[in-house]
């Protein structure tokens, strides 16, 4: 198979453990790869030039900003979307070329498989929670905010079936530590678009959230870790509040 005219874009921030699986899941079978660094200060650089003479580095402003930009540097017209921790599976290859001959689709859902450790998390909501990640760069792009951007495409969007492997948290400490980073960046967009978020609103989401994901998406199917999950889901709400309100205390002094 000769390599599809098809970029693919990956966002880099201290990832020196995990884009070298990356890149080698691509490379070979793709025109160009594209990494945009955000000012790493481990090897993540050193070991993308072993795979692309095409890096750029660029300070993140906001996540929907920085993605556009990113995306922008793509030669061509189809870019396939990675995050440094996340594999495309020989399956997904094989589909991605097999797509792209002949497609009346401009954008293209990818399910992720989303892992804890070893553990690879089938309820809860996450799997196979497909998300557009191959698209026509022309036609895509994000809502330029902090943190959850929404998608904005001018086309139709297809699905496809085989895998992103998504090993984004080797263990317990790493989610806490996204989910901490995660609701500082939520409550800053909410401060940043005007949102009023009541405290009645933000305790109803905390109750409301670990049922919805523990029961209604099946979440205990994954015992233990379906419970996490869950406790996560309620913990993000009430977090993200919490720093809301203390953003808002510190702008009214």
């Amino acid at each position: 198979m000769g390599k599809l005219p098809l970029s693919v874009v990956v966002i880099t921030k201290n990832e020196e453990k995990n884009i070298g699986e990356c890149l080698d899941s691509v490379v070979g079978w793709v025109d160009e790869i594209i990494v945009v660094d955000d000012e790493s200060t481990d090897r993540t650089v050193e070991i993308a030039q072993k795979y692309t003479d095409k890096i750029f580095h660029r300070k993140m402003d906001n996540e929907g900003k920085h993605r556009n930009w990113a995306y922008a540097q793509a030669k061509n017209e189809w870019v396939l979307s990675l995050d440094a921790d996340e594999i495309v599976s020989m399956e997904l290859k094989e589909e991605v070329a097999k797509t792209l001959q002949n497609t009346k689709f401009h954008a293209f859902s990818i399910p992720l498989r989303n892992y804890i450790g070893n553990f690879w998390v089938k309820h809860s909501g996450w799997y196979p929670a497909g998300k557009l990640r191959l698209f026509m760069k022309n036609r895509f792009r994000y809502e330029e905010v902090e943190v959850h951007p929404r998608v904005f495409l001018d086309g139709e969007t297809g699905h496809l079936t085989k895998d992103i492997i998504h090993k984004g948290y080797p263990d317990f400490e790493h989610f806490l530590a996204s989910l901490n980073c995660q609701t500082t960046l939520e409550a800053k967009k909410w401060i940043n678009t005007n949102r009023q978020m009541s405290l009645g609103r933000a305790v109803w989401r905390t109750i409301d959230r670990f049922p919805r994901s523990f029961i209604g998406k099946k979440g205990y199917k994954d015992g233990f870790i379906g419970f996490m999950i869950a406790f996560f889901a309620s913990l993000y709400q009430i977090m993200s509040y919490a720093k809301y309100w203390e953003m808002r205390r510190k702008i009214s002094k």
